[in-house]
């Protein structure tokens, strides 16, 4: 089974055997259907017009791959390979609660360990009851090494901590929770700067992530929590988690075009082998 065989194809080559204008709209409704958003839905559809009339294309099949390769390029927006250059490389985890954002961590953690990396987890997240319980237990799961604090301690102090134990401990990654609720975004900007200086005063050659964690399942909704974290933290890259819970696979397509960052990584199930890298090509094969 591919990796994205359960996301919902997109049917309107199948009923076509002329590229008209019922065509075109169709294809339209289609894209919005699959939540790829208006604005990334028109831009798609007008290249691929232009591409239609520029190439002379009848056959639905070249039209197909030749809306394969709109969806690719839209994609392109950075970067989809975990920057792990700097040791130890720093990987903050952000995102409201609710995402999956802890689970992620656990999964990520497994991924990387079986890649040969020596992974620590900082459980920053020390505001949610019972959150630095949970992330030990797939710290325990993915069998990396953790470092913790009481509930309702400073999370810069947890990352400062972690950052002395990764060196010690001559760890390739650190994966660090943060709060999933602070009540206003400039305590959330507030936390996340406090967390960097702590990263660049203890490790000045660690290369730095900030991972967004967002729900396939909630769309549209997604993309809005996407935009207020944007614009408050500085991300570098998005993990999907759902995506085998929706059947609108778009809503890939509108978080790069809104937001200008990449998929880097896409999670298909509860196990916690079940994160994926993002292929992009892959995703596009599975939509069209």
């Amino acid at each position: 089974m591919g990796l994205f065989d359960k996301i919902k194809k997109l049917n309107v080559f199948s009923g076509f055997f002329s590229i008209d204008e019922d065509f075109f709209d169709e294809l339209e409704e289609n894209l919005i259907l699959a939540d790829m958003g208006m604005d990334t839905t028109l831009e798609a559809v007008e290249e691929l017009r232009s591409r239609v009339k520029e190439k002379k294309l009848k056959d639905p099949e070249e039209v197909k791959a030749c809306l394969r390769e709109i969806l690719v390029e839209m994609l392109d927006v950075g970067d989809a390979a975990l920057d792990l250059a700097g040791k130890p490389a720093v990987l903050l985890m952000i995102g409201v609660n609710g995402v999956g954002k802890t689970t992620t961590i656990g999964k990520l953690a497994s991924l990387l360990k079986k890649e040969g990396n020596r992974v620590l987890l900082a459980a920053g997240d020390t505001f949610r009851a019972a959150a630095a319980d949970q992330l030990s237990i797939w710290a325990d799961r993915a069998q990396v090494e953790i470092v913790r604090h009481e509930e309702g301690s400073d999370p810069a102090a947890v990352v400062f901590d972690a950052m002395n134990a990764a060196r010690a401990r001559k760890a390739d990654v650190v994966l660090v929770d943060t709060a999933g609720r602070l009540h206003n975004k400039q305590n959330l900007m507030n936390e996340l700067n406090k967390m960097s200086r702590v990263i660049d005063r203890e490790s000045p050659d660690s290369s730095k992530e900030v991972l967004l964690v967002l729900d396939a399942t909630t769309g549209q909704n997604g993309l809005i929590q996407a935009k207020q974290f944007g614009e408050s933290a500085g991300i570098t890259g998005i993990v999907l988690t759902k995506l085998d819970g929706t059947a609108k696979g778009g809503i890939v397509l509108a978080i790069a075009k809104e937001l200008g960052v990449p998929v880097k990584f896409v999670g298909l199930g509860e196990g916690i082998d079940d994160l994926q890298p993002f292929d992009a090509a892959e995703f596009a094969q599975a939509l069209v």
